[in-house]
C-alpha cells in the first residue's frame, strides 16, 4: 500500500506563535522519523505576502496583511493542494476557516483552547465588534465541518462538546509533548546564554513563560511578586514572552517592583530550556488555558511549578505541580514562600519534587503524539479505523 500523503497545515510563521509552530514542526519531524513507512508528511506554511507593509511599515499594516493572508491567500493555497494529498491536518483551530477550502471529510483540526470562539460562545464574557464576530463564526463553522477534531486536553474537548455542540465521537484527546531540548541535563552554550540574558546572580527567579494577554493574569503575577518580596527581597520575576503592557508596567511601578521584573522576548528552544533550568519556580497564574505547555516544559527541565487550579493545568501537572485558586494573591504568595523555604532548607525534598515533575513530563512526548494522530489519518483516508476516539488515556 502506498504511503499516506498528509499535509500538515501550519500557522503563518510571521505571526509569531511559538507553541503553534512547535506543534506543526514536531509533528512533521516525528512522523518523518518514526512513521516514514506509512506516512509522507509535508509541512505547509506559505510566506506572508506583504502588501500594506510595503507601503507603511507598522502594527496596523501588519494586521491588515495578516488578515488578508489568513482569509484570502491561505485558502487559495490549500485549495490548490487538495488533489495532491490524502489527508489534511490544520494544527491550529484559529485557522479552521481553511476547512472551507479543503475536502472536509479528509480534514483533521487540532483545537488547543476555546479562546478564539469566546466572543461567539460566551458573548457576555467577551464583547467584540460585529465584523470580529462574523470572522469568528466562519472559523467556528470550519471547525464544525472538519471530519475530526484532536484536542490537547480533555478539558478542551469537554468545552467543545458542551459549548460548541461538537459530537464527542468526533473528538480525540491527544496531549502535546515538550520540546526535546527540555531536559534536566545542562547544555553549556545555552546555559551561558541564559545567564547572560537573565543576569542577577544570587537572586531567586520566579519564571513566567507566555504572552501578556489578559487571561495570562500578569496583574496577579505582579501583585504576588510584591507580596513575596516583602518576605524575600531578592526574588524577581523573569517573564519570557515580550514586553509587559503599559497597564502592567504601571501596576509594577505602583507596587514598587518594576525593577524586579526582567522581560525577555520569546527565545529559541534551547535557550528557553536553559532559563527553565536556572529558575527557582515556574509561576503560571492564567485564568484560562487549553493545555499550558510551560507547565510541561518546566517539569521536563526539573523546575517545580505553581499553577492556577483549572482543569487543563491539572490534567498536565497532575500531582507533580502545586495549584492555587485563580486570582487569590494571598494563596499564591504563601505557596511560593513555602516552596522557596523548602528549596533553601530541604534539599532532598526539593530534589524529589523536581524528580516527580520530570517523571510526570516523561509521560508526554511528540513521539506519542504522532503515534496517536496516525490512526486518525488512516481513518480519514478510509484505510483503517482509529485505535481511540473521544479521548486518550491520561498519563
Amino acid at each position: 500500500m502506498s504511503r499516506l500523503k498528509v499535509a500538515v497545515i501550519a500557522d503563518l510563521l510571521e505571526e509569531g506563535w511559538p507553541s503553534m509552530d512547535l506543534v506543526a514542526e514536531m509533528l512533521v519531524e516525528r512522523l518523518s522519523a518514526e512513521h516514514r513507512a506509512a506516512v509522507d508528511a509535508t509541512l505547509v506554511r506559505p510566506p506572508l505576502r506583504r502588501r500594506a507593509l510595503r507601503l507603511s511599515p507598522g502594527r496596523a499594516a501588519f494586521s491588515a496583511d495578516r488578515m488578508a493572508n489568513r482569509f484570502w491567500d491561505y485558502p487559495r493555497v490549500v485549495r490548490d493542494l487538495a488533489p495532491r494529498f490524502d489527508v489534511f491536518h490544520v494544527v491550529d483551530h484559529s485557522y479552521a476557516h481553511l476547512v472551507h477550502a479543503l475536502p472536509a471529510a479528509r480534514t483533521l483540526v487540532t483545537c488547543h483552547d476555546l479562546d478564539t470562539f469566546r466572543s461567539v460562545l460566551e458573548p457576555n464574557a467577551e464583547r467584540r465588534s460585529l465584523p470580529f464576530r462574523l470572522m469568528t463564526r466562519r472559523i467556528l463553522a470550519g471547525l464544525r465541518q472538519a471530519a475530526h477534531i484532536a484536542c490537547d486536553t480533555s478539558a478542551t474537548r469537554d468545552g467543545l462538546v458542551q459549548r460548541a455542540g461538537i459530537p464527542p465521537e468526533r473528538t480525540t484527546v491527544i496531549h502535546n509533548g515538550p520540546h526535546p531540548s527540555c531536559t534536566v541535563f545542562p547544555e553549556p552554550p545555552a546555559d551561558a546564554e541564559a545567564a547572560r540574558l537573565v543576569g542577577g546572580a544570587g537572586g531567586v527567579d520566579l519564571l513566567h513563560v507566555g504572552s501578556t494577554i489578559a487571561r495570562k493574569r500578569i496583574d496577579v503575577l505582579v501583585q504576588v511578586l510584591a507580596a513575596v518580596r516583602r518576605h524575600r527581597p531578592q526574588v524577581r520575576v523573569v517573564h519570557v514572552g515580550g514586553p509587559l503592557t503599559a497597564a502592567q508596567r504601571r501596576l509594577a511601578q505602583d507596587l514598587g517592583v518594576d525593577g524586579a521584573i526582567v522581560s525577555l522576548p520569546f527565545l529559541d528552544r534551547t535557550t528557553l530550556a536553559a532559563v527553565y533550568r536556572r529558575s527557582a519556580l515556574l509561576v503560571l497564574p492564567s485564568d484560562r488555558e487549553g493545555f499550558g505547555l510551560p507547565v510541561l516544559e518546566a517539569m521536563a527541565c526539573g523546575l517545580p511549578v505553581v499553577a492556577s487550579d483549572i482543569d487543563a493545568l491539572r490534567e498536565v501537572g497532575g500531582t507533580a505541580a502545586t495549584f492555587c485558586a485563580v486570582g487569590d494573591v494571598e494563596a499564591w504568595t504563601q505557596a511560593i514562600l513555602r516552596l522557596l523555604h523548602e528549596r533553601d532548607t530541604n534539599r532532598e525534598g526539593w530534589r524529589l519534587r523536581a524528580q516527580r515533575g520530570a517523571e510526570r513530563a516523561a509521560a508526554f512526548s511528540w513521539s506519542r503524539y504522532a503515534a496517536d494522530v496516525l490512526p486518525l489519518y488512516l481513518r480519514l483516508a478510509g484505510r483503517q479505523a482509529p485505535a481511540q476516539t473521544a479521548g486518550a488515556a491520561s498519563p
